[in-house]
């Protein structure tokens, strides 16, 4: 996979009229966060209530934290637990490149912000990213002092784009993606987006439709290359397939299992739907769920229990036994332990209109996986896998108790799926060499 080579050379210059509208949509756009504001606090309490992680450490949400008295540092951007484990790869790559820089890694959510902090630790400082609200973003940056700014994904926030163009700060957009109906929400807000977007020095998209979609948001097309996903590159330790044993001996080594991974509500009574026909099959089979959000897992607790399962959990009980029906694995950060420890993945998220969640990590364990419709946050990915023979998709809750009972009744079919996901990750695998050539590139331009 060729990368395009960006021209890196002076900045987009918007025709007066296209200013001018700009300076209008990103006074108004300002002015309705900040009246806004209100409603936000109130929603982060709302969450918070939920699950308490989102009431802490609040005013960095404003760009109030103690000066770190970092200077010239690389910063790097990822929302939450998905985007963080996505950015590993990149992120020890710019460690190793860069070893004589600072490392600042921001990210939007509690959970995101414990995997940074348990996977880094000291060697970098963490702090909440601010809403995108003129002064917050100033006082950001002016503690965290980046030379260079990494965004994981699509993150567009127009403010802190434009002041970090102002402040002469280049911008990275690493493992960008873009859907159909994320684009279409840009629509009220298109000048003020290709504005945005135009401050970014170098996007790095993931496939060629995000490529086609990203110039129809506005980029500019010598700042916009195709490299791949950076989660091909992720790499299984050998301490996962040894958690995933030590799970299954102590659930029972010779039982099914099936886990039902970054479930949603909606999807739940579903899973659980299906678990019982794979019971009347399979009398001793396991299923684990693992709910997207930390406030799902309290439900799903009660939900399994309602349903008649023997049901355990990994914050009361710590593992299954043998007698356990149901396992939530109400934790964060494990959940490549648990797909190691299964025999088929069901990927949550594609059962409701949510778009689908990360189907790499089973296959890079070689797990034969079952996904809903609902899969456009990842449609070439997918696609991909689907056509490998490595991806089976039902049509709705109703047709997911079969597809797990064709799969658990087949060895065989097992396997050949599990290896042709295997494949697809290795010949896939590049995206992280081929990022890091775009930000040399960037990194030895000259400013301008």
């Amino acid at each position: 996979m060729d990368c395009l080579r960006p021209n890196l050379g002076g900045r987009y210059t918007a025709p007066p009229s296209i200013a001018r509208r700009t300076v209008f949509q990103r006074f108004f756009y300002a002015l309705a966060l900040y009246l806004l504001t209100p409603f936000v606090l109130y929603r982060l309490t709302a969450r918070g209530i939920k699950y308490h992680g989102y009431l802490a450490r609040w005013r960095e949400r404003f760009g109030f934290f103690p000066d770190p008295h970092i200077d010239a540092s690389i910063w790097v951007h990822a929302v939450s637990l998905g985007e963080v484990n996505a950015a590993v790869p990149l992120i020890e790559a710019l460690m190793q490149r860069y070893a004589d820089s600072r490392f600042v890694i921001t990210t939007v959510t509690p959970t995101g912000s414990e995997r940074v902090q348990r996977l880094f630790g000291e060697r970098v400082f963490h702090v909440y990213l601010p809403y995108d609200l003129t002064s917050a973003v100033r006082r950001f940056l002016d503690r965290v002092r980046p030379r260079l700014a990494v965004i994981m994904e699509t993150e567009i926030w127009p403010n802190l784009f434009m002041t970090c163009q102002r402040r002469g700060i280049p911008i990275v957009v690493a493992n960008a993606r873009l859907s159909e109906k994320s684009l279409r929400g840009y629509w009220p807000i298109q000048p003020l987006a290709r504005r945005a977007i135009r401050c970014v020095s170098m996007v790095a998209a993931q496939s060629s439709a995000d490529y086609d979609r990203l110039l129809a948001l506005g980029a500019v097309p010598e700042r916009v290359a195709t490299v791949g996903n950076l989660k091909f590159d992720m790499v299984v330790a050998p301490a996962v397939h040894e958690r995933g044993r030590l799970f299954r001996e102590s659930a029972g080594a010779t039982r099914p299992v099936w886990i039902a991974a970054s479930t949603h509500e909606g999807e739940e009574m579903a899973v659980l739907k299906a678990h019982a026909e794979v019971l009347r099959r399979f009398p001793d089979a396991l299923l684990v769920i693992a709910p997207r959000h930390p406030e799902r897992f309290k439900p799903v607790v009660a939900a399994c229990h309602a349903c008649g399962f023997s049901t355990r959990s990994r914050s009361e009980d710590g593992t299954a036994d043998p007698a356990c029906q149901c396992f939530v694995a109400d934790s964060m950060g494990e959940l490549l332990d648990f797909y190691a420890a299964a025999d088929v993945a069901f990927v949550g998220g594609s059962l409701v209109p949510v778009g689908g969640h990360n189907l790499l990590e089973p296959a890079a364990l070689a797990r034969p996986v079952i996904v809903g419709p609902q899969t456009f946050n990842f449609a070439e990915v997918t696609q991909n896998l689907v056509d490998a023979g490595a991806v089976l998709r039902v049509e709705d809750g109703d047709d997911l108790g079969a597809a797990v009972l064709g799969l658990l009744s087949r060895d065989a079919e097992r396997k050949r799926m599990g290896e042709a996901a295997y494949a697809v990750i290795e010949r896939e695998r590049g995206a992280v060499a081929r990022t890091m050539a775009l930000v040399q590139q960037v990194m030895l331009a000259p400013p301008g």
